[in-house]
């Protein structure tokens, strides 16, 4: 089962203030306690909305709108995640207590969320072969 620990942004991310050397070297300890267990599918930092893009579909069919940021409410925006791979919803709230607090000073917020299989989606044979073979390909690249 796949988990994303979705890191929620404060008013310091958002204002494009680096972590401290303390918490980019608890970062790092947890980052290799994830790899030691096997567990740690990719996991990076966010820059800021400033340097982001938001693109909607604000009427069915039309065109997509292009907005650059910044955004609003901080506490909607995301800092960071990671994507771990474990057997149970309960290892995932594990790994996630472990998790240093992401930005400090108690304002720290991680949501925990599972993502979809291809087999949760469709039970359409031919659509999973092609998403198997999708991604086969990908780590293939990956590889190259």
């Amino acid at each position: 089962m796949r988990f994303m620990m979705i890191v929620k942004a404060t008013t310091d991310s958002e204002a494009g203030k680096l972590p401290s050397p303390e918490l980019i070297e608890a970062m790092q300890k947890y980052n290799e306690e994830l790899v030691k267990a096997g567990v740690l599918l990719a996991g990076d930092g966010l820059q800021p909305s400033s340097t982001g893009i938001r693109i909607s579909y604000p009427e069915p069919g039309g065109k997509p709108k292009v907005i650059d940021g910044p955004f609003t409410e901080a506490k909607e925006m995301i800092a960071g995640y990671t994507l771990i791979d474990v057997q149970s919803r309960e290892e995932a709230i594990e790994w996630a207590l472990r998790m240093p607090d992401p930005h400090g000073f108690g304002q720290g917020e991680i949501e925990l969320r599972q993502v979809f299989e291809p087999q949760d989606l469709t039970d359409d044979t031919e659509l999973l072969a092609k998403e198997e073979a999708l991604r086969k390909q990908v780590e293939e690249q990956k590889k190259a």
